[in-house]
Formats: C-alpha cells, sequence, structure tokens
C-alpha cells in the first residue's frame, strides 16, 4: 500500500512538516492522536516503548509520557493542548521534561489537521520550534526516523482496530 508521505524541515522558518494519508476513517485515525490506550501502542519507535502517565484531552489539559528503552530508560515530555476543533484539528505545545513534569523550554507548537476523502484520512502537522538549536537537537536525536517508523506502527494498527 503506498500512502503520500511527505517529511521537510526548513530552518529558515524553524519548522518541520509531517504529512501522512492513512487508510482509514478519521473517527479512528483521530481516536489514535487523542486516547493515550491506542496513542501509547504507536508513539514510539520499536523497539522503545511510549507510557502515558495521564492525559486529559481538552484545551488546558496535557500529557505527561515517557519513551521507554528496552533498558528501562525513561525520556519523558510534556504536551498541553492548546486548542482542539473535534476531529479537524489541534494544537499542542510539546516540550521535553524530567520526571517531576518540569518542561525543558523552549519547546515546539504543534499544528495537527486531520482530513477524510474516499475513505483514507490526511494528518498533516506542523511543528514549530521557537529556537534553531532545539529544532536541530530534535532532528539530531533520530526525530525524522523514529517518527517515521511510529507512523507506520500507527498504519500497522489501524488495520487491526478497523
Amino acid at each position: 500500500m503506498n500512502h503520500q508521505f511527505n517529511f521537510t524541515v526548513d530552518k529558515a522558518t524553524k519548522t518541520v512538516s509531517v504529512s501522512r494519508e492513512f487508510d482509514a476513517e478519521l473517527p479512528l485515525v483521530w481516536d489514535a492522536f487523542t486516547k493515550p490506550e491506542i496513542l501509547d501502542q504507536w508513539w514510539a519507535p520499536k523497539p522503545w516503548k511510549s507510557k502515558t502517565k495521564y492525559m486529559d484531552f481538552k484545551v488546558g489539559g496535557r500529557r505527561f509520557y515517557a519513551m521507554v528503552s528496552p533498558e528501562g530508560q525513561e525520556h519523558w515530555s510534556v504536551q498541553d493542548f492548546t486548542s482542539i476543533s473535534p476531529r479537524t484539528n489541534f494544537k499542542m505545545m510539546s516540550a521535553f521534561a524530567d520526571k517531576d513534569e518540569n518542561p525543558d523550554l523552549p519547546g515546539s507548537d504543534w499544528d495537527l489537521d486531520f482530513s477524510e476523502q474516499n475513505g483514507k484520512t490526511k494528518v498533516s502537522i506542523t511543528i514549530y520550534n521557537a529556537s534553531l538549536a532545539r529544532m536541530e537537537k530534535m532532528i539530531e536525536m533520530g526525530f525524522k526516523g523514529g517518527f517515521t517508523a511510529g507512523l507506520n506502527q500507527l498504519d500497522e494498527l489501524l488495520h487491526t482496530l478497523s
């Protein structure tokens, strides 16, 4: 199955843009991004695991989670939800954090758009970084490979859920 996939980095605007098409209906894809029990099944690239400590998906709410290595090492992050338009868009500020939820600022602002056509759902994500150094750190840490692997895992998961 050849799904549309784009990943671009624009250093001038400190922006990473990712778009991916899934062979699944929009409500299911939306749930995969907004419900922790589904999110944790695909968010981390294998063999890493995503572990949500809590998630309150509402404007002003937060997801506090860790990427857990096979050896049990935890890398914590927070996502603060700033805008939600059900099943079409949500925005969040994402930052690395310590185990006590203290964010390592500056973070990045994520803008996620969802649209469906002919039973396929497209997710378009724009990630704006307040600093070029933070964006470069994100890229150096393997964001493209890791996020691409996560989206591929989501694609497999959607086939089992639909």
